[in-house]
């Protein structure tokens, strides 16, 4: 067992899955301070729930005392991370890029204390394109190239499997190890950034950065990842069929960020828990056993204490009030997720099928007919009969037409 607390929590909660050196990394975190980062590209302008498992170790590091570093790929969001990836992802344009990052950093204040100067445990925001945009060629090839072989990059599985299956891996994506280990490095001569954690996907690129500041400054550094996280259907975290669970209440409401976790399978609860809250693993330990109806209790335990998380304390007990009256008292509580579609359209009335998709519960016409046809859908909580039965404003109860997609997911249209 680690003599840190942190290693020792993040081992007991699910956190840890490789270390470049274990006992090397709990002797450095039992003498004092330290200092990890964990690097985010800038593909979107919010996370989902597939990036909280390392967020929460953040999390979990500066609540042991130690100073969270979150870098921010302003510069390697200009490439792409091939690791995971079956296919080359798109470029973004500068403009973009930077709009993501506003947008990203939003989610970072509520999981994570930055302090101007990030000193004691304040977290610090990096942006890699601080270094990487002034980056010469031919320097970076005598400087770190040298430092890589062909022969050992092809062997990582970001590589490997992308040439297997036959699938393009550019160029520009193969340079993408070469640049996250010239990132460790940068953190480490300008903060003192001795550990980087990560997704169990980015070990070759960890690895090779803890080698890189070895080779280079001869300096001792540490690398961690977690296990990539997959619901009990072998789903993957942070994605369903309507989407991305997204982290942000403009792009994700409260309610619906409640119900992802209150839908969870009864086999994800305990491991949830341990992951996604910061309830003592000894009421964890307790909720996780309930079986039966009672597994729902622990299943609404989860969904308030990640969604307070996230979204504030508040939200989330608006949101579980909102579920209580919704399913327990047959309410259209009218803190449920609500859209407007332009009142003349409303008026001349909109097909059931595309009424679905409007409101976003359905992803395709194709598919709210499905739905439709196998009963899962229903308006003002009555069955839709027909997937072209029409709906207009004479269907408004309370200035509002109620429409759910099975028992659980529901919103409010109304006319704008």
């Amino acid at each position: 067992m680690p003599r840190s607390d942190f290693l020792r929590e993040a081992t007991e909660r699910g956190f840890v899955f490789q270390c470049t050196d274990l006992d090397g990394l709990d002797a450095a975190l039992s003498s004092g301070r330290l200092s990890g980062y964990i690097g985010f590209d800038c593909t979107a302008d919010s996370l989902h729930v597939g990036s909280l498992v390392p967020i929460m170790l953040l999390r979990l590091f500066q609540r042991h005392g130690y100073r969270p570093v979150v870098l921010l790929g302003g510069g390697t969001s200009r490439i792409g991370d091939p690791s995971g990836k079956e296919e080359s992802r798109q470029l973004l344009s500068d403009e973009r890029i930077g709009a993501n990052m506003a947008g990203i950093r939003r989610v970072f204040d509520r999981f994570i204390r930055f302090g101007e100067h990030g000193s004691g445990s304040d977290a610090i925001l990096a942006n890699n394109a601080d270094w990487l945009d002034r980056l010469g060629y031919i320097p970076l090839l005598r400087d770190v190239g040298v430092h890589f072989t062909v022969n050992r990059m092809l062997g990582f599985d970001a590589v490997r499997l992308r040439l297997e299956r036959e699938q393009p891996l550019t160029f520009l994506e193969f340079n993408y190890m070469i640049l996250q280990s010239y990132d460790f490095r940068e953190l480490f001569r300008r903060h003192g950034v001795r550990l980087q954690m990560g997704g169990s996907d980015q070990w070759g690129n960890i690895v090779c950065g803890v080698e890189l500041i070895r080779r280079t400054d001869d300096g001792v550094a540490f690398g961690l990842t977690s296990p990539l996280i997959t619901t009990a259907s072998g789903a993957k975290m942070g994605k369903t069929a309507e989407g991305a669970v997204w982290l942000t209440a403009d792009k994700l409401s409260s309610y619906e960020y409640w119900q992802f976790w209150r839908n969870a399978d009864d086999a994800d609860v305990g491991r949830f828990l341990r992951l996604f809250t910061e309830l003592p693993l000894s009421e964890i330990a307790r909720l996780e056993v309930l079986q039966g109806a009672e597994i729902n209790e622990a299943k609404k335990v989860l969904a308030t204490e990640a969604t307070a998380l996230a979204h504030g304390a508040g939200a989330a007990a608006q949101a579980q009030e909102t579920a209580r009256r919704t399913f327990e008292q047959g309410e259209a509580a009218e803190t449920l997720p609500s859209m407007s579609i332009p009142a003349a359209e409303l008026a001349e009335g909109i097909p059931a099928f595309r009424l679905l998709v409007r409101a976003r519960l359905a992803a395709s016409n194709s598919e709210a007919r499905r739905l439709i046809r196998e009963g899962g859908a229903r308006v003002n909580d009555r069955p839709i009969e027909d997937e072209t039965q029409m709906f207009s404003t004479a269907d408004l109860v309370s200035g509002a037409i109620k429409v759910s997609r099975g028992g659980k997911r529901h919103r409010l249209v109304r006319p704008g």
